[in-house]
């Protein structure tokens, strides 16, 4: 996502969706029940609360000096989208903020907040720009400390937005709510981004290969590949079927295989990102 990316009418239009969107679950759902939802705007709610001023306003304010560290550090390509994006989030944060609706339990204002949030935040970043804040600031801290994971550090900040509210808020339920809210804007995020491609990897060696390839493709219409092997304590050659299959689809391989060959040896596990035909383009710049 910090590669040059030509904003298009179409990544105009969608970046302006995605903030409107993670702007309805901010601005109706969390902020008034004062869930801090974790980085930068999880800030501009705890000071909304205590200071005044819309936590839009104030997200926009606090991404200014971050983004001149962003065009400092890493140069301007990656700037005008997400200086766009920050300019919209901010305004429909405060314009949804202002509007009055009946008040929700803690729960379901959470999961409805933190599930706009991140669906917003997918349209965001899939359409080449960023939402400034911690993507910046995470950035810039992987350069000095390369051996804790991206994900490890955006944890780490959000977790201690989401405990300054709980001392702000004095409110022990608002910082577990808002916890959860991190949680469910993290997964959702993950799914607008990468889809629900997840499948299963199946390793199977047989005696009875041919039949079992031979069924593999025409009864469930999935590819395999034959590896070559040997048993290390027999020296036996062996051919070995490897296979790719949606999660759906596994009962179906597993069954097949043991009408075939009841003592196959097989390993299933689990495959996240699966590149190739029916599945990711391996060309696809990578989110």
């Amino acid at each position: 996502m910090w590669k040059h990316k030509k904003l298009s009418i179409k990544n105009i239009l969608q970046i302006a969706l995605g903030t409107m969107i993670y702007a309805v679950g901010i601005g109706i759902f969390l902020d008034p029940n004062k869930l801090a939802p974790g980085g930068v705007m999880g800030i501009g709610v705890i000071l909304s609360h205590t200071i005044g001023l819309g936590a839009g306003s104030w997200y926009f304010i606090l991404n200014v000096p971050i983004l001149i560290l962003g065009w400092y550090n890493f140069g301007g390509r990656m700037i005008i989208a997400t200086v766009y994006a920050v300019i919209c989030n901010s305004l429909f944060t405060n314009f949804f903020s202002r509007i009055h609706t009946q008040p929700v339990d803690l729960f379901p204002a959470t999961m409805a907040g933190s599930v706009l949030a991140g669906v917003g935040l997918g349209l965001v970043l899939k359409a080449g720009a960023t939402t400034g804040g911690m993507d910046i600031v995470v950035k810039i801290l992987r350069r000095k400390y390369k051996y804790i994971k991206t994900g490890t550090l955006f944890l780490i900040l959000d977790l201690a937005v989401v405990v300054a509210s709980g001392f702000v808020f004095k409110n022990i339920n608002n910082v577990m709510y808002a916890f959860l809210a991190v949680i469910v804007t993290g997964k959702v995020l993950d799914y607008v981004l990468y889809g629900a491609d997840e499948a299963r990897m199946i390793l199977i060696v047989s005696d009875r290969s041919d039949e079992l390839v031979k069924r593999i493709l025409e009864e469930l219409d999935v590819g395999a590949t034959l590896l070559k092997g040997s048993g290390a304590y027999t020296k036996q050659n062996k051919e070995m079927i490897l296979c790719v299959v949606k999660k759906r689809q596994a009962p179906d391989l597993e069954e097949l295989v043991k009408e075939e060959d009841p003592h196959a040896f097989m390993i299933l596990t689990n495959a996240d990102e699966i590149y190739g035909e029916g599945y990711k383009n391996l060309m696809e710049e990578k989110l």
